[in-house]
């Protein structure tokens, strides 16, 4: 039988051929990712509204199909940015979107099959797990926080997307960290001068969520931005590169962008009009399916509003 140990390092000997990172948790420490929000909470360090949005995600409760968790396996995945480009008038509008909005549900079936593939034959259970997974990252030392609250992983920056599943696999070592902030933050404020909205503080660590733009552009469709946030701060189809491109963790990865959907000005007009996805012209519905943009179609009227006045 394959002992703990040659599992344990055939999963990092496997993540590290795809360029991934990752990290094994034990996990007793479920409780204490659930305290670690909790305190902040009660601490009122978490935007009220915010806090509701993602309660279910903050006070979450695994659910699992085998016997008894044993452990929590969290796994870093190098994403780019992706180009969108809208045409309108003869013109051509070119908006980025950040790293972990697209193809998430394809990751996470990635994953599981490589996980399943690992624990499977050796008698062990994977499920994927809902939790405060920035959190998980930096306790477990995969990720470090970044002045703006991002995770920011060695070799990747803030260009990933996390994934964690719950197993049977039994750990036979523990090592969860006290939450920290990356060394190079501490002489740096490049994150705090470039943020429009100053949700970035230099008296706490917590972000302020309530002035931060990816908080309001990816507020649901009907919502209108605040009257304070002036337009030209916008800069992304949906969320936010500001902080993370003048980052310096992020030297080698910010110029990472691959292509996206290239949409007409007959597209265009459709987007802007607030079509439902049933609604749209066949071709133009294959083109959102297809990149992983079903999710974001409702908040792109109001956010491409602020381009296209």
């Amino acid at each position: 039988m394959t002992s703990i140990k040659e599992i344990t390092e055939k999963f990092h000997e496997n993540l590290t051929l795809k360029g991934y990172k990752g990290k094994i948790m034990h996990a007793k420490h479920i409780p204490d990712l659930r305290n670690d929000i909790k305190m902040r909470h009660e601490q009122n360090l978490i935007y009220p509204q915010l806090y509701e949005d993602y309660k279910a995600y903050f006070e979450f409760e695994p659910s699992v199909d085998f016997d008894q968790i044993n452990s929590m396996f969290i796994i870093a995945v190098p994403v780019p940015q992706y180009e969108a480009r809208f045409r309108r008038n003869k013109n051509v509008l070119s908006l980025l979107i950040p790293p972990t909005y697209l193809y998430g549900l394809d990751i996470i079936t990635q994953l599981k099959d490589f996980m399943s593939e690992l624990l499977n034959p050796e008698g062990y259970k994977v499920a994927h797990a809902q939790l405060p997974q920035k959190t998980l990252a930096v306790r477990s030392g995969l990720a470090e926080y970044g002045r703006n609250n991002i995770t920011y992983v060695s070799g990747l920056g803030s260009y990933h997307r996390l994934t964690t599943f719950y197993s049977d696999f039994p750990v036979d070592q523990d090592n969860w960290q006290e939450l920290r902030m990356m060394d190079l933050c501490i002489e740096c404020s490049a994150c705090v001068r470039k943020c429009p909205t100053g949700a970035i503080p230099t008296d706490r660590f917590l972000l302020r969520a309530g002035r931060c733009l990816t908080y309001h552009n990816e507020q649901p469709g009907d919502v209108s931005f605040p009257k304070w946030i002036d337009s030209t701060w916008h800069n992304c189809l949906v969320g936010c590169l500001h902080c993370q491109r003048v980052c310096p963790a992020n030297k080698k990865v910010k110029y990472w962008i691959e292509p996206g959907p290239e949409f007409s000005e007959e597209e265009t007009e459709f987007i802007l009009n607030d079509k439902k996805l049933e609604h749209l012209p066949e071709g133009l519905k294959k083109k959102i399916t297809k990149f992983d943009l079903d999710n974001y179609l409702e908040l792109f009227p109001r956010n491409l509003g602020v381009f296209f006045p």
